[in-house]
């Protein structure tokens, strides 16, 4: 196994690509949200941001955020308790409507993720305290959870969700996987347990090292590597430029 790079070599040769300090400071982003900040979230906030989410998977993000006031018209701003009293037949209904994009599959998942907000709210007490309590060090946990007890939130759409949120997480986008794999850290899957653990291990001691939050050193490694040199980065940290799968 090549001896992984520490948080400052990386941080170094990140800042030599981006041009300087400023600019990637100002890629890397601002820090995730407190617990208390976090905990301020509704609980239908969460099932707008996994439904956003899962529609933008696998399509072009800026259609889905024209579309998106519609989406709140249609799915009256995404609330927990109405969508779940909505029938087969009332979503396959507004699935056909022209102010969102149209697709029955997906359009079942925001009752699905509504239901499971529901039931880990009465759990927790609410779904943003048990998002805010988890600790950043098993942030797989997290992932697992949500991919296990909800509707289309594996791979990188439930962790993208969490981020937008305000969660701290990192994201395993191709310069991230890229990096790993060139580090000899994770072999064969990506997203096989075994290799999850080691990501989450490498992630925790790059953060020790740091003190950075794990977005930020996501985004780091990404910035540290692969074709994206100053004038080719994403200029939003959060958008769907060098760090998405």
């Amino acid at each position: 196994m090549a001896k992984v790079e520490t948080a400052a070599q990386i941080y170094q040769r990140a800042l030599e690509r981006k041009g300087g300090e400023a600019q990637l400071q100002l890629l890397l982003g601002q820090a995730p949200l407190s617990t208390t900040e976090l905990q301020q979230h509704h609980d239908n906030d969460w099932l707008a941001a996994f439904s956003k989410k899962v529609f933008q998977s696998g399509f072009v993000w800026r259609v889905v955020e024209q579309k998106w006031p519609g989406f709140c018209e249609v799915f009256f701003d995404f609330s927990v308790e109405k969508m779940l009293l909505m029938s087969d037949e009332m979503l396959a209904a507004k699935a056909q409507d022209a102010r969102i994009i149209r697709n029955a599959n997906k359009v079942l998942t925001i009752r699905d993720n509504a239901l499971m907000i529901h039931d880990l709210a009465r759990e927790h007490g609410s779904f943003s305290a048990m998002v805010a309590a988890w600790p950043t060090d098993n942030i797989i946990g997290l992932w697992q959870l949500l991919k296990q007890r909800g509707a289309r939130l594996g791979g990188n759409t439930g962790p993208y969700a969490l981020r937008a949120m305000g969660k701290d997480t990192f994201l395993l986008s191709r310069d991230v996987e890229a990096y790993l794999r060139s580090y000899q850290v994770i072999e064969g899957g990506l997203t096989s347990k075994s290799n999850l653990l080691k990501i989450q291990a490498q992630f925790n001691q790059w953060q020790q090292q740091s003190g950075l939050s794990l977005s930020q050193l996501s985004r780091l490694v990404a910035f540290s590597t692969g074709d994206n040199y100053v004038g080719l980065a994403a200029e939003m940290p959060d958008s769907d430029g060098i760090e998405t799968a």
